[in-house]
Formats: C-alpha cells, structure tokens, sequence
C-alpha cells in the first residue's frame, strides 16, 4: 500500500523501534512505516488503518507489537474475532495482561458478554494499572447491560475514580457511561448531572455528552441553511402565483376616458326621452311606483 515520503517510521514509540532490531533494517524499516499509518489512520480511516496492518503482519508476525497494532486495526472494524486472536498471540509473547480489557471488550462484540464478565473477575484484573481497571469496569458495565442487568451496570460503575473530582484520561467516558447507564433505569435527573459531569471533563471531545445534555433539556438544533432555502421556494411559489403582466390591464387614457364617458351619456338620454315619449316605466321599478293605467 502506498505511503507517503515524509513517513519515515522514525515516528514509531521506541519500545516498538526496539523490537523490530531483531528484524533485517530494510524489513524493519518497511514494518514501521506501516505501523507509523495505522497509528496515524486508526481513527479517522479504519479500513485503511487495517489494511496497512496486515501488510505489517504480512512483513513481521512475529513481532509482538506488530500483532498488537494488528488487533487494534480489527477491532475499530469490528472485526472482534480475529482482533481477539491477534490480542491473545500478542500476550503470550509478552506476558503482559494489559490487553486484558480490550480482549474481553472483544468477547462482548462477538456476543458472549458472559465470558466478558467472567473476565473481569480474573486475577489478571488485579495486575492492571488504574487505567486499566477503569477499562476493565467499563466492560464489566456494558457486558451487564447486554445482559439486561442495568441497576447492576449502575452499581458496576459506582467506584472510587467516579467519585474523585480530579479529572483524568477516563474520566469523561465513565462519567459518560455512568449518566447513560442512569438514563436507561429511569433516573432522569441524575443522569442530566452526570452527563453535565462528563461533559466538564471532556477536554478531547471524546464524547458526544453535549448532545445528549440538549436531548434531555428538550433543545432541537436547525440547519440555518435548510431554513433559508425553504424561506426562498417560498417566495418563488408566491411569485408563481403573481398575475403575468399581460394579464393587468393598463388604466386608460384621458381622451378614451372621455369618449367611453360620452357615449354613456348619449345613451342614457336617449332611454329616458323614449320612455318618456312611450309614457312607461323601467321594467325593474318597483310596482307601487307604476302609473295606474285606465
């Protein structure tokens, strides 16, 4: 896959730059550039970002990194079953278990949320940082609601860290889950403080918490486009409606104003001297107004 000149691979964290010393130089080279475009692509271009990762698998299966990146690309496609493989080959190499929330993550989307819970009460839990655990909880949470157990997901989320006041990488999208899980039970008002909670602690947008603030306060947000193109088909279907001008008939000038005048004159006239010679009456003059007639 193509990869632009400037991506040189010396971009890559130096724990993974280490490991990929076991490989040739060209080859690692090769390897980390395409690592260096999944990290950059993950986000905004998953599809890519995974197809840049089987490329480096293709290069270095057996570089634990490599296969962690690979995992990583598999799940933001949903791809859960081979992310999970890809997680599980990553940690036997290394023996390390902070993958253990992200696997269990996996099981959810595969839907066995019974295994993702049954993983978070494993004593790997206990060898994570905080970090971790937070994550693992958050799994634990989700995992209950897949289940149909949300005041148990409520419950799995009332910890410590969501007490604190400090504010931390994590801190939004638990409070995030908290206020969601909140909502879900019916607890309206409270889950209206959490989201507010996590929408203080959103430094990074990461949440859609504002969104879901204007949804609970009733506020609907309108395209001030749409509107003014509704306003304009408006006032053309009144325009269409206008008479042409062809069809306004023009006042008439002075002098034919006169002539129609006269003629109606004339005409008059001549009606009242014939009934008057004839010794009648208009025919729509009311009846006792008529001459008797002898």
């Amino acid at each position: 896959m193509p990869i632009p000149e400037d991506v040189t691979g010396e971009e890559i964290d130096k724990d993974v730059r280490q490991e990929l010393l076991s490989l040739p130089k060209t080859l690692a080279d090769d390897v980390a550039r395409n690592l260096v475009m999944v990290a950059k692509l993950l986000d905004e271009d998953p599809e890519q970002a995974y197809g840049y990762s089987r490329v480096a698998l293709r290069l270095a299966s057996r570089v634990p990194s490599v296969r962690e990146a690979a995992g990583f690309a598999a799940y933001a496609v949903g791809k859960y079953g081979e992310a999970l493989a890809e997680f599980r080959a990553a940690r036997r190499m290394t023996g390390s278990v902070e993958l253990w929330p992200v696997m269990a993550d996996c099981e959810r989307g595969l839907g066995r949320p019974e295994k993702a819970l049954a993983m978070a009460g494993e004593p790997e839990v206990q060898k994570l940082d905080r970090a971790g655990q937070v994550e693992m909880r958050l799994v634990a949470a989700g995992a209950r609601r897949d289940m149909g157990q949300t005041d148990a997901a409520v419950v799995t989320l009332q910890s410590p860290e969501l007490a604190s006041n400090s504010v931390q990488p994590w801190t939004a999208r638990l409070r995030y889950a908290y206020a969601d899980a909140l909502l879900e039970v019916g607890r309206e008002d409270e889950a209206r403080e959490w989201f507010a909670k996590a929408l203080e602690a959103d430094q990074g947008g990461t949440t859609n918490a504002s969104d879901r603030l204007a949804e609970l306060d009733g506020v609907e947000f309108t395209d001030a486009l749409e509107d003014a193109d509704e306003d304009e088909t408006d006032e053309d279907g009144i325009a269409d409606e206008a008479p042409a001008a062809e069809d306004v008939a023009e006042p008439a000038a002075p002098e034919q104003r006169d002539a129609s005048e006269a003629k109606a004159t004339e005409a008059t006239e001549a009606t009242e001297a014939s009934e008057a010679t004839e010794g009648g009456t208009p025919a729509d003059a009311p009846r006792e107004e008529r001459p008797e007639q002898g």
